[in-house]
């Protein structure tokens, strides 16, 4: 069983995602960590990320750099957001993510562009949203943890200035797919969000199958 997760920066995806492997014992895959992965190579190897020929030359990564904790960096996410917006970068990056969704058994995926472009035939697509204010107070109080200082209204105009590029690129824009569930985590416990997440996964397989 393939479940595609999709939905804007700080919207509950990727918790919801890892419950959802979890719960059908399925291997996981943050997408957005790929596209970080790039990011911290153009960081490292003193490149442009608005360059496309300097994004695409940074898509050659060992998997073994998808563990590194700097991944998770506001920094990195920031660099992130702007090379995936090159054309040659996604493609470069398409075969990796194709090869694990469609590996033996299924797997849950969680981007922005699984249910469309990555997997379009995944057998239940969830896309996740909630307001930008409550995904920037999220991500506020992630980063709070992470001993930063930036404040809220920073952190709400980056994740605007985010939904804009994901939103407007022409390679694979975030949209929602045509079959694919809306899920507003704005005003849900994870708890409540997981359980949702879980019932229309079911529904989507009873749907299949009968």
């Amino acid at each position: 069983m393939i479940i595609a997760v999709d939905g804007p920066a700080a919207s509950g995806k990727g918790t919801l995602a890892r419950a959802l492997a979890k719960h059908y014992r399925l291997p996981h895959l943050d997408t957005g960590l790929l596209y970080r992965a790039v990011g911290l190579n153009v960081l490292r190897q003193e490149l442009n990320p608005e360059i496309e020929a300097d994004g695409f030359a940074a898509c050659d990564f060992d998997d073994s750099i998808l563990g590194d904790p700097a991944l998770r960096s506001d920094e990195i996410g920031k660099i992130a957001s702007v090379v995936s917006v090159h054309p040659l970068v996604r493609t470069a990056l398409l075969h990796r993510q194709r090869r694990f969704a469609n590996q033996p058994g299924g797997a849950v995926l969680d981007g922005r562009d699984i249910g469309t472009v990555i997997a379009p035939n995944a057998d239940a697509k969830l896309f996740i949203k909630a307001t930008p204010q409550i995904r920037a107070k999220r991500r506020h109080a992630e980063l709070r943890t992470q001993g930063s200082t930036v404040s809220l209204d920073k952190v709400l105009a980056d994740i605007r200035a985010r939904d804009l590029r994901d939103i407007g690129r022409a390679a694979a824009p975030l949209v929602m797919a045509d079959d694919a569930n809306l899920l507003d985590t704005s005003f849900l416990s994870i708890e409540s969000a997981v359980q949702r997440a879980i019932e229309l996964v079911e529904a989507r397989v009873r749907a299949k199958t009968s």
